[in-house]
């Protein structure tokens, strides 16, 4: 981290959302990988001749030099590393990138350091842009995430009795961080049953590496439960929702409706 006394900064940063502020300003939430999560101000970058607009859009990964500013810092000079270009020419992977970009809001710390999760968002944005099956992308980087952040789910032994857990119907709590065994879940208020194909699927996402999980075969059901046993869990740590996991199921919604051809293997699904 840089050293208070000095007046302008230079950092890597990726572009989380953005809101205008005043006549021709933008205030940023961006992500950096020594810095944690900042927000910048970025001066003119709504007038038309504003050379920082292209290089500030969002999921842009781009390098910046900042200036201290009294209430906010400002943004001087902004240059473009990669700017994931498959993600502005497609709505359905642009959603995505939204709904990791608010994972990282909700789980990154102001002005505090975490290279791992910058370094995911990154690869995530990555992976996005090329994915066939994004949502089993949006699954592996659901569960790093709650791994980086400290909210690893316990999914190899029961959280009540420290048993292993056998490869049977075993049941989900998010109030208790993990998996129980059925003698400990059956009847439990909040546990949810898991079918032996989600079950490992979910520990299968946990301990390998993306281009291991990339390869995974599973069903919609599967596919389905494993998004619904993460999603609750993500809500139960932040007690609310995502907006941009609604917009997904609108999207998906109003495929349907119009009779296209996605599944929960398509493009928008969630």
């Amino acid at each position: 981290m840089m050293p208070d006394r000095e007046r302008i900064y230079r950092t890597e940063a990726i572009v989380l959302k953005h809101s205008d502020f005043g006549e021709a300003d933008r205030l940023l939430t961006v992500y950096t990988p020594y810095l944690g999560k900042l927000r910048l101000l970025a001066k003119g970058i709504r007038k038309p001749t504003s050379r920082k607009s292209g290089h500030l859009e969002s999921f842009t990964r781009t390098q910046l030099l900042v200036a201290r500013g009294r209430n906010l810092d400002i943004i001087t000079q902004a240059q473009t590393i990669e700017p994931y270009l498959a993600l502005r020419q497609d709505l359905w992977r642009m959603s995505h990138a939204y709904y990791v970009g608010e994972l990282v809001d909700c789980f990154g710390e102001e002005q505090a350091e975490n290279y791992p999760l910058y370094c995911l968002l990154c690869e995530a944005l990555h992976w996005i842009c090329q994915s066939s099956n994004l949502p089993l992308t949006m699954r592996f980087v659901e569960m790093q995430v709650l791994n980086l952040a400290g909210y690893r789910p316990q999914l190899f032994q029961c959280l009540r009795c420290n048993a292993a857990l056998e490869p049977i119907v075993n049941y989900f709590s998010a109030a208790e961080g993990g998996m129980l065994c059925p003698r400990c879940g059956e009847g439990q208020r909040g546990a949810k049953p898991v079918s032996l194909a989600a079950f490992k699927a979910l520990r299968y996402l946990q301990t390998r590496e993306y281009a291991d999980c990339a390869r995974l075969q599973l069903s919609q059901a599967t596919l389905a439960e494993v998004e619904g046993l993460l999603g609750d869990y993500l809500v139960y740590i932040l007690e609310h929702g995502f907006k941009s996991v609604e917009f997904l199921r609108l999207l998906r919604y109003n495929a349907h409706l119009s009779g296209a051809s996605y599944s929960l293997n398509s493009r928008i699904a969630s």
